[in-house]
């Protein structure tokens, strides 16, 4: 992964976690928060694999 990977890769997680955040400020329900903070939490683990180089791909 090179640095540009890596720098767009951040930007499009930013850019996810901001919309959902604009999202939640204008539907401020609990199921709502919880089912988004879910979301972000896998990209932001998905993002962080990645970044170690530790992403599995199971397809065969």
């Amino acid at each position: 992964m090179t640095l540009l990977d890596k720098f767009l890769a951040l930007f499009a997680l930013a850019a996810f976690i901001g919309f959902l955040a604009i999202l939640i400020g204008f539907v401020p329900r609990l199921d709502l928060i919880v089912v988004v903070t879910i979301g972000v939490l896998l990209a932001v683990y998905d993002f962080y694999l990645s970044l170690r180089g530790q992403h599995r791909d199971d397809s065969h």
